[in-house]
């Protein structure tokens, strides 16, 4: 999900209401959207047909989501995890009812109308998406670095080990030793990181029919937490989603993967894969 601003309403528009647009599916049922307040609470969330194909939609004001007060409101970092979360809630909300493909954060139209034609100029774009996605859902992989020092396992013979007789003979020495010692520590986790990150994607890409890999999140988000190594994004069948936790169960017994930390989420709405041919 982003912040992409798509044919945002004009704060000078004729109409009060814009047309905000969360997802596309095939089918939906208006009883799954009931009472949800998505972007404006108050109006309903309501499924809007073109074709064989549906909109999932809402009135929303036009002087509120014009481009500039949106722009203006997503910078804003509390108030675009608010609008991520509504967005994010009428798209899993709809997920419960057919296949949904989720549009970005922030997709809006001036009316009905022009939603309903720019959609379907890309109705075989969406039905190609839909069919790939349908009974399948995105599970997310992260593999961290463990913090040096952090694993149980002993590290392999240092200098420092080796040379205990030397240091107390050569100050000097023992300092360039123990350089070297970090050095090559730095550059065995590190190796072992690319491997482990590797075992992890080949295990995966028996079970998925599509994997994606995504930008690695800012460190500093998830403070405590290593280097991290992979952000995965998988689309896998329903029917395996116990394939898919046991499968990170055993990664994280394996030898290759002591130096990592594997974190698995999901079932997920496929965000990851809304554009076909992903």
């Amino acid at each position: 999900m982003t912040g992409t601003v798509r044919g945002a309403a004009q704060p000078d528009a004729p109409a009060s209401t814009a047309t905000y647009v969360y997802a596309v599916c095939r089918g939906g049922d208006e009883s799954a959207l009931a009472g949800l307040p998505g972007q404006a609470p108050g109006a309903p969330v309501r499924l809007l047909r073109f074709g064989d194909l549906a909109a999932v939609v809402q009135d929303v004001p036009a002087a509120e989501f014009g481009e500039d007060a949106l722009r203006e409101r997503l910078t804003d970092r509390t108030e675009l995890e608010r609008c991520a979360r509504a967005h994010h809630a009428v798209v899993a909300a709809a997920a419960t009812a057919a296949p949904v493909l989720p549009l970005p954060l922030a997709t809006i139209y001036r009316g009905d109308a022009r939603a309903s034609a720019a959609l379907g100029a890309d109705r075989d774009r969406f039905t190609a998406a839909l069919r790939r996605i349908a009974g399948r859902a995105e599970w997310g992989v992260k593999v961290y670095a463990r913090p040096a020092g952090s694993h149980t396992a002993p590290a392999a013979h240092t200098p420092e080990r080796r040379d205990d007789g030397r240091t107390a003979a050569r100050p000097g020495h023992a300092y360039l030793d123990r350089l070297r010692g970090a050095r090559h520590e730095r550059e065995r986790r590190q190796e072992a990181g690319l491997q482990a990150v590797e075992e992890v994607d080949r295990v995966f890409a028996d079970l998925a029919v599509a994997g994606r890999r995504l930008r690695p999140h800012d460190t500093g988000h998830t403070p405590g937490r290593g280097v991290h190594l992979l952000n995965g994004a998988y689309l896998v069948d329903e029917a395996r989603a116990a394939e898919v936790a046991d499968a990170v169960r055993r990664l994280r017994q394996r030898p290759e993967c002591r130096d990592v930390e594997i974190e698995l989420t999901g079932p997920w709405v496929p965000y990851s894969f809304a554009e076909a041919g992903v």
